[in-house]
């Protein structure tokens, strides 16, 4: 055993937490649970515990542990043979690694316990966490890890502050143009600073503000469905910072890709954002088919299908539909493609590897490098491509 954990000293509150690497050990939550002396279970200092000790541990002091964790030690145990001290300060101080995760999935036991859907006397909360785990998380283990530390705080506010900052945007045009249906037919919809022009792309942020404006109540309402439906119970579960990479890379990744390959066109509209996440959550469900307890996931799948397809057709239709005021084109659908080619590649990553860390991921990094590439690719070609092709860009609005 490390000295620094040899000469660990109890204390009423906090279990102990070190890191991978071996940084200093933190005080986190009861410490109950272990030994006052490490000696007894580790005698030659090797860092692992053999299973016959880990087990007389666990009998000493298991019921003073929370009974998932309990069990996926049980089942560190059988995987193994013998425990690793950082293994099991890891999983004390709610901290994971790779080689944790797949010595638990490995193991004998498999985790062969009650599974979270058989668990009674749950109060409301509980019941919606237990319900967005097996909307979202393949694994058992992962269900019961995400159920057990899930704490609502911070709560997911970024899609929810997304979604009143695109109805508030909405609205305001509404009243405005005195227009709900089909508000791109209004000569004043693309005059705000919001949307993306192909005249005004030298206004940076249009390329990603554009998501606030929508070409009317139909298509807010579709993409604010889906958004909520999906966004939020990934939120939950990843956190704002991963479900908001997938979201923005999406919602860039559509703008561009509207001014590579539909080059006059202006664009409207969160869907380049909604079809990365979409499109993500979808590719995670088929890739682990099996493992998804969702309720009725091959209806809900059809139908997260069908209203992608009556958006997407709806934006292509709308494309080609005769302009209010020519020679400007009616907003591009070109940006849906973007988000879907996002979901597929960088959101399948993000979702795949639920409380591991990206930066570890070969498969991320190769995704994300292709991205950059892409985005580098994108302004380089909005910057001197227009020029070079001579393009005849519709009038400013």
């Amino acid at each position: 055993m490390p000295d620094g954990a040899r000469d660990m000293q109890v204390h009423s509150s906090p279990a102990v937490a070190a890191n991978a690497e071996g940084e200093e050990i933190e005080v986190l939550e009861s410490t109950d649970v272990l030994p006052a002396s490490t000696e007894d279970y580790d005698p030659e200092s090797s860092g692992f515990i053999s299973t016959e000790r880990f087990r007389d541990l666990l009998a000493a002091h298991g019921s003073e542990l929370d009974p998932h964790k309990l069990e996926m030690l049980l089942a560190l145990a059988d995987a193994n043979g013998k425990i690793c001290y950082q293994d099991f300060v890891n999983l004390m101080s709610s901290k994971r690694s790779n080689s944790f995760r797949r010595a638990i999935l490995q193991g004998s036991r498999q985790l062969k316990g009650a599974t979270l859907r058989e668990e009674v006397g749950l109060g409301l909360s509980q019941r919606l966490v237990r319900h967005v785990a097996y909307e979202t998380l393949p694994r058992e283990v992962d269900r019961k890890w995400y159920f057990d530390s899930y704490t609502c705080c911070p709560p997911p506010w970024l899609i929810l502050t997304i979604t009143i900052a695109e109805v508030a945007v909405f609205m305001y045009y509404g009243l405005q143009l005195d227009r709900w249906v089909l508000q791109v037919s209004s000569p004043g919809f693309l005059r705000g600073a919001l949307p993306y022009h192909p005249r005004l792309r030298a206004q940076a942020w249009r390329f990603f503000t554009y998501v606030f404006m929508h070409t009317g109540i139909e298509h807010l309402g579709l993409n604010m469905a889906m958004q909520l439906l999906v966004g939020v119970p990934l939120e939950m579960v990843h956190g704002a910072l991963r479900i908001g990479l997938v979201y923005v890379c999406g919602v860039l990744a559509g703008s561009l890709a509207v001014s590579v390959t539909d080059m006059t066109a202006p664009v409207v509209g969160s869907s380049g954002g909604v079809y990365a996440l979409v499109s993500a959550h979808l590719a995670n469900v088929v890739m682990n088919w099996s493992g998804m307890q969702c309720q009725f996931k091959l209806f809900r799948m059809a139908m997260a299908l069908v209203c992608m397809s009556v958006e997407f057709g709806r934006a292509v239709w709308l494309r080609f539909y005769p302009p209010a005021f020519p020679p400007c084109p009616n907003p591009s659908f070109v940006a849906h493609l973007g988000g879907v080619a996002v979901g597929l590649t960088l959101g399948v990553v993000v979702l795949q590897n639920y409380e591991q860390r990206l930066q570890e991921q070969s498969l991320f990094w190769i995704f994300f490098c292709v991205y950059t590439i892409f985005i580098m690719c994108g302004v380089f070609w909005n910057i001197c491509a227009y020029n070079l092709l001579d393009v005849k860009l519709p009038p400013p609005p």
